[in-house]
């Protein structure tokens, strides 16, 4: 059964917390990714912990609450040519409108609950599966001030054996005042602890934050990279995978 939803989909003002590192175990990371792609050339791990409290914020998800995560990629940046590319691992999500929306994308989506909660200067975003916590992030943050990150994002998905690369472009008010305080993985039985942070933790600079208000578009411009194996093809193997 295929989403009845149109591409692409709007949100508006999704309370989020984004947040990149450098992993505990870059090899372990990098086995994650389909032979065609390569880790960035620091192996940085990127995550996104947000929440939509509202049906009306959005063209059809409904509400939803979600945790994504995946590493970045080197030689296919976002449009800006400087942000890298990103592919998702993992992508938890209480909707399952919206896990059908990103699945048909290649988008690997399966059940999950994120919570954002802002107490004494510190945000604390917790993912949870299957009723347990399983990621856990703190940062301080000031707030709301008159700053604006804006930008396209793009994130690589495969479909079957191809790889599509997809921009989100996105529009994000941020507050005064920004620290990671600590990325916790929870759960060392479940698989996404191969993407635990290295100790001390190691923040990538410029990739980090939180926004009290972020509008974003889900997704836009894909198209067919190519085959997630890494092989070449011949000229009528890429005219059949567009057809």
């Amino acid at each position: 059964m295929s989403s009845k939803l149109a591409s692409p989909q709007m949100v508006l003002n999704s309370r989020m917390l984004y947040t990149s590192w450098i992993p505990a175990d870059p090899a372990a990371a990098a086995r994650l990714l389909p032979p065609a792609l390569k880790p960035a050339a620091n192996h940085a791990i990127y995550m996104n912990q947000y929440v939509v409290d509202s049906a009306e914020q959005t063209t059809g998800f409904g509400a939803y609450s979600l945790t994504y995560l995946g590493l970045d990629v080197a030689g296919h940046p976002a449009p800006d040519g400087v942000t890298p590319g990103r592919f998702f691992t993992n992508y938890f999500n209480s909707s399952e409108v919206v896990r059908q929306y990103a699945r048909e994308r290649g988008v690997p989506a399966t059940p999950g609950t994120t919570t954002l909660e802002v107490a004494g200067g510190i945000v604390t975003a917790t993912t949870h599966v299957d009723g347990r916590p399983i990621i856990r992030t703190r940062a301080e943050v000031g707030d709301v001030a008159d700053i604006t990150l804006a930008g396209h994002l793009r994130y690589i998905t495969q479909v079957r054996d191809r790889l599509v690369s997809g921009n989100y472009p996105y529009v994000g008010e941020l507050v005064s005042k920004f620290n990671v305080l600590s990325i916790e993985f929870l759960d060392p039985a479940h698989p996404v602890y191969a993407l635990r942070p290295a100790s001390p933790l190691q923040v990538v600079a410029g990739s980090s934050f939180y926004a009290p208000r972020d509008s974003f578009v889900y997704p836009g411009g894909e198209y067919d990279m190519g085959p997630a194996n890494g092989k070449r093809e011949h000229a009528e193997d890429r005219e059949l995978a567009a057809v």
